[in-house]
């Protein structure tokens, strides 16, 4: 299969009356738009409410006033040029400002602003860093999309990574593998890459974004296939995503589907409040009730995903909502507060931690690391 062609212009989506591409453009020139044919192929044109549609294509909420530009306060984490540093044994190297193609619920639309600059092509401080930092043994390169990078800049960085010896697991956060999966299997320098990288005693994990189990493709399950005879491992992680997966069903399959590819179910997130994404929010009790019916559905192997939220904090992870009560714990925590258990009172209308009246008790606003980083949520919404 021939690689796909990218549409960055929503005036060449064919499949869209002339309408809709007029009432799209505002928001595609306020958020950046791009696709592939092979994904486009993926969409049930004849359905408005198809919830691959709703992944790629834009929609008039995302020009709604909500949330913030960095809801996780990520700007907080950089301990150098590109480099975060947010929990003791992680670092994330922002590799890239471009993906496959840009989900319309991205929690980091910031980067894809003209005038932000968080992703680095010279990954040099932040690769010192981590030499410095014997603590630090595992690192995920993310961005944007870390498999967008052409082989030979990905090998330069999986090179510097190796030669650090506290470095034992490089994770590579990508949507490639249902974006477009021939990067993958058409690439056999990318294959050899991760085939002599990815050892016994030091693993290279793919984060996988998969939102549905309409994204599982043949062409998907040749790419999995190639990454795993390749020696990494391939995991998944989703946001729960109003209009696209907030149905039991669908997650049940998407567990199972997953599981059946040999893909391991990581988290299901909490769609983060970020600016944009108000039509994708669901509250906190829906979430973990649809989390709850789809674990129902699926094997032992399925239930093993975890329901969490990115907060600044760290990562929240939803044990149970009951009675008016939600019942978390600290999963990941920037301040050291590992397994620490809360019971806070859950309005049904709650969507995020900091909607959880007494929240603001279990923690204190971040300052940054790295001073020259600029705070986009000071940045004006409309700009």
């Amino acid at each position: 299969m021939a690689n796909p062609k990218y549409i960055t212009d929503i005036a060449k989506v064919s499949e869209l009356s002339e309408q809709e591409r007029q009432e799209l453009k505002p928001i595609t020139d306020k958020f950046v738009f791009r696709v592939n044919d092979y994904y486009l192929n993926l969409i049930d044109w004849n359905d408005p409410e198809d919830p691959i549609r709703k992944l790629v294509i834009p929609n008039t909420g995302e020009l709604k006033e909500y949330g913030r530009w960095d809801a996780s306060d990520e700007a907080t984490n950089y301990a150098v040029p590109g480099c975060q540093h947010k929990y003791r044994t992680t670092a994330l190297l922002i590799v890239s400002e471009v993906c496959g193609s840009y989900c319309r619920y991205c929690f980091r639309k910031r980067l894809f602003r003209n005038d932000v600059k968080e992703a680095m092509s010279d990954v040099t401080p932040g690769i010192e860093y981590i030499a410095q930092h014997p603590e630090i043994n595992n690192v995920l390169l993310t961005g944007g999309d870390s498999l967008i990078l052409a082989t030979r800049k990905l090998r330069s960085i999986l090179e510097q990574l190796r030669a650090i010896e506290h470095v034992k697991i490089i994770r590579l956060g990508s949507k490639i593998p249902v974006f477009n999966p021939m990067r993958i299997y058409e690439d056999p320098e990318l294959l050899d890459l991760i085939k002599e990288f990815s050892t016994v005693d030091q693993r290279i994990y793919v984060m996988a974004h998969i939102n549905h189990p309409r994204e599982i493709t043949p062409e998907a399950k040749k790419g999995f296939q190639a990454l795993h005879d390749a020696g990494a491992i391939v995991v998944n992680q989703t946001p729960i995503l109003k209009g696209i997966n907030d149905d039991a069903a669908v997650l049940g399959e998407l567990l199972d589907r997953l599981s059946w590819a040999g893909v391991t179910p990581y988290y299901f997130f909490i769609n983060r409040p970020v600016a944009g994404n108000a039509d994708f929010v669901i509250p906190l009790k829906r979430a973990y009730q649809l989390v709850e019916e789809a674990k129902a559905r699926t094997s032992g192997l399925g239930k093993r995903v975890r329901l969490s939220m990115s907060h600044s904090s760290g990562k929240i992870e939803i044990l149970g909502i009951d009675d008016g009560h939600a019942y978390l714990k600290y999963h990941q925590s920037r301040d050291n507060e590992y397994g620490k258990f809360m019971i806070l009172p859950c309005p049904d209308e709650a969507a995020w931690f900091d909607d959880l009246p007494g929240s603001e008790a279990y923690w204190k606003k971040p300052e940054r690391e790295w001073e020259e980083v600029d705070s986009v949520n000071e940045m004006s919404y409309t700009g």
